[in-house]
């Protein structure tokens, strides 16, 4: 994927630009409460650029699945007092996205000025991608700017039309998304080796079917080494898996592993659990002898420590899904093992959002990976080989 032009190239001026930033601020609300501001802090460093090189900015966003409707509790207000409060300045948050009053304030806005569009998805258009909503959308901007990655594989008005429509930009944080993740599928320092958890192989089937390729071996964690064992004849007792088909998927991705010399490698010992529960009672048990009636929750002790091992050794590292139930305390000791190991890697390590970029968030060691994505379907999408929307609407370099 070609990298796109972003708002820091050389010889770009911002000054009187009145400019469009298409952020991704969908943070997690209780009771009208921000409870996770990072994705606000990540779209900074882009506002900041901005404003300080003398343009206007009105940011927007999604927020939530209102489905066309306005829904109080689904504003962005949140999170314009939020970002004021990380600016350092006011972030008015106007009365909509679209329409007369939105064109005359966006036409009057000051440099230096940041003001907030209210939630796109206040109008169905947004999601439709709607011509028409994207004209008004852009009404009284001078340029445009998306930093949103963890919408980009969307192509709704917002992240694919407008950037049409205006002098289009990538943000900070979407240009180093692509060059990362990019740099995945590109040249990645060898031996490669990706990490891959979660519940379902048959949802991780075109990321592991693309790895192959490029990867020299992957490490399987989580409930969808339960397909894999049981796909192998092994007793997996309660534990999650799926059905005969996804089985007959996993044994086909052992074969053509095999044959493109990438090691597919499977736990050989498993945590085990009478019931899910922090109270549970819990062994570990070899990975082809889970008795019945016990559930696997976490890769075992040894198999961690081969993990652990063979990241210490990888030139890349990626990972992507958790090797257990993490979010219970008794459970997460391999997928804290895997997120240390990366943290002490001299490798490039790249966590891929979604659970596993909230493990590495939760454990404090997101500052000692090279990259952890913001975007987890985006981050999938893209290394799965597919071209995003909002990234191939942007002009590239």
């Amino acid at each position: 994927m070609s990298s796109p032009v972003q708002v820091n190239s050389p010889g770009r001026s911002w000054a009187e630009e009145r400019v469009l930033v298409r952020a991704d601020l969908n943070a997690p609300l209780d009771a009208g409460r921000i409870t996770d501001d990072a994705r606000i802090r990540a779209s900074v460093a882009t506002i900041r650029h901005l404003i300080d090189n003398g343009a206007a900015v009105a940011v927007c966003s999604h927020l939530g699945r209102p489905k066309g409707q306005r829904v109080a509790d689904l504003s962005l207000a949140p999170c314009a007092e939020r970002l004021g409060d990380l600016l350092g300045q006011p972030v008015e948050l106007l009365d909509d996205c679209v329409g007369p009053a939105v064109e005359a304030r966006i036409r009057g806005l000051q440099p230096g000025e940041v003001v907030m569009l209210e939630n796109l998805r206040f109008h169905a258009e947004e999601e439709a991608n709607d011509a028409a909503f994207a004209d008004l959308l852009a009404a009284g901007f001078t340029a445009y700017v998306n930093d949103a990655f963890g919408a980009a594989h969307r192509a709704h008005a917002s992240t694919e039309a407008v950037a049409r429509r205006l002098d289009a930009s990538a943000g900070l944080l979407l240009g180093r998304e692509v060059e990362v993740l990019g740099g995945l599928l590109g040249n990645p320092a060898p031996p490669f080796v990706s990490v891959l958890g979660g519940s379902k192989v048959s949802d991780k089937l075109p990321l592991i079917e693309n790895l192959l390729d490029t990867t020299d071996r992957i490490l399987i964690g989580g409930a969808m080494c339960f397909t894999f064992l049981k796909a192998l004849g092994d007793p997996v007792g309660t534990s999650l898996h799926e059905d005969e088909a996804a089985q007959e998927l996993a044994l086909r991705l052992l074969d053509r592993a095999g044959k493109v010399n990438c090691t597919l490698q499977l736990p050989t010992d498993i945590l085990v659990a009478d019931r899910f529960s922090a109270d549970a009672q819990l062994q570990v048990v070899p990975s082809d002898a889970i008795p019945d009636g016990w559930m696997g929750v976490d890769i075992g002790p040894r198999t961690a420590a081969a993990y652990r091992e063979v990241i210490e050794n990888a030139g890349t590292v990626f990972w992507n899904g958790p090797m257990g139930a993490f979010e219970i305390a008794p459970f997460a000791a391999g997928t804290r093992a895997i997120a240390e190991a990366m943290a002490s890697s001299t490798a490039t390590t790249v966590a891929g959002g979604g659970d596993s970029g909230a493990a590495v968030g939760e454990m404090g060691l997101a500052d000692r990976f090279t990259w952890v994505s913001t975007g987890g379907g985006a981050a999938l999408e893209m290394l799965e080989g597919h071209v995003l929307p909002g990234v191939a609407a942007l002009p590239t370099a």
